[in-house]
C-alpha cells in the first residue's frame, strides 16, 4: 500500500524594487494628495481669525473657572425637563419603530411585494430619514408646529425610521430561507409565513436595535430644546443665553448622569435579549 502525501505551500513573495515608471506614479500621487490637503486646509481656514485661536486656551480656562462650582440648588428645577427629555426619546422611538417595521419589510428583497417599484420607495424613505439630523428635523418642525414637545417627538421619530429600517431590512434579508420554505411547503398563506417564518427570526434583532436607538435618542433629545423642541435643552439654552455658567455645569452633569443610566439600562436589556 502506497501512501501519497501532497503538500500545498503558498508561493513565497519575493521583494522587487519598483520600476522607475511605478516610482514616478507613486511620487506624483503623494504630491497631488499633499497639494489637495493643503488646498482644503486653506479653504477651511480662510475666514479663521487666528488671534481668537491663539487666545482660545486663555478663554477656555476663564470659562472653566466660572463654571465651578456647580449650582447644586438648581438641580430641583431640572427634574421635570429631564423627564420631558426621556419622554421625547421614548415616545419618539416607539413611533419611529411602528413606522420603520413595515418600511423595512417593504425594503427587504425577500419580503417586498414589488422589487422594482415599492422597494425603491421604501429605500428612499430610509435614506431620506437618515440623511437629515434630528436637530434639523426639530428646527423644521418647530417652524411648522410651533415650539414644544410634539415637535421634538416627531423629530426623533423621523430620524429613528431610517436607523431602525435600515438595520432591520438587512436582518430580514439575512434570515434562514430554509425555515421560510418549510412553512411555505405546508401551504401556509403569506401572512402565516411572515408570522411564523420571518418575524421569529428577526424579533431579537429588532428588540436590540430598538434599545440601541432609544439610547441614541436620549442623547439627541437633550439638545433639541436649543431650537425650541422641549426637554432639558430649553434650560441649557436659557442658561447659556444668560451666561449662567454654574447652571450650565449643573445641566451638563445631569445630562451626563442621564446618559450613563440609559447606557446601563440598554446594556442590561441587550444582554438579556442576546
Amino acid at each position: 500500500m502506497t501512501t501519497i502525501s501532497t503538500s500545498t505551500t503558498a508561493p513565497k513573495q519575493s521583494w522587487q524594487k519598483r520600476t522607475p515608471r511605478a516610482s514616478a506614479f507613486v511620487f506624483m500621487g503623494w504630491v497631488i494628495t499633499l497639494a489637495f490637503v493643503t488646498w482644503c486646509f486653506q479653504v477651511m481656514t480662510q475666514d479663521t481669525i487666528w488671534a481668537f485661536v491663539t487666545d482660545a486656551p486663555k478663554q477656555a480656562a476663564d470659562i472653566g473657572s466660572r463654571m465651578m462650582p456647580p449650582n447644586w440648588g438648581y438641580v430641583n428645577e431640572l427634574w421635570w425637563p429631564i423627564w420631558e427629555t426621556i419622554n421625547i426619546a421614548t415616545i419618539g422611538t416607539l413611533v419611529g419603530l411602528v413606522l420603520a417595521v413595515p418600511i423595512a419589510f417593504l425594503a427587504a428583497r425577500n419580503t417586498t411585494p414589488s422589487a422594482s417599484f415599492i422597494r425603491p420607495i421604501a429605500l428612499f424613505v430610509i435614506v431620506a430619514s437618515r440623511s437629515i439630523n434630528s436637530l434639523i428635523w426639530a428646527l423644521l418642525l418647530v417652524a411648522i408646529l410651533g415650539p414644544g414637545l410634539l415637535a421634538g417627538i416627531i423629530a426623533i421619530a423621523l430620524r429613528s425610521i431610517g436607523f431602525i429600517g435600515k438595520l432591520l431590512y438587512e436582518a430580514i434579508e439575512e434570515i434562514d430561507a430554509d425555515q421560510v420554505e418549510a412553512i411555505e411547503a405546508t401551504g401556509a398563506s403569506t401572512a402565516q409565513v411572515m408570522t411564523w417564518g420571518v418575524v421569529p427570526q428577526v424579533a431579537p434583532t429588532l428588540a436590540g436595535i430598538s434599545m440601541f436607538r432609544w439610547d441614541i435618542n436620549i442623547r439627541e433629545s437633550t439638545v433639541l430644546g436649543l431650537v425650541g423642541a422641549g426637554g432639558i435643552g430649553v434650560k441649557l439654552e436659557a442658561a447659556l443665553g444668560t451666561i449662567a455658567w454654574p447652571k450650565v455645569t449643573t445641566i451638563l452633569l445631569v445630562i451626563f448622569v442621564t446618559v450613563l443610566i440609559s447606557e446601563w439600562v440598554t446594556a442590561k436589556v441587550r444582554k438579556k435579549l442576546i
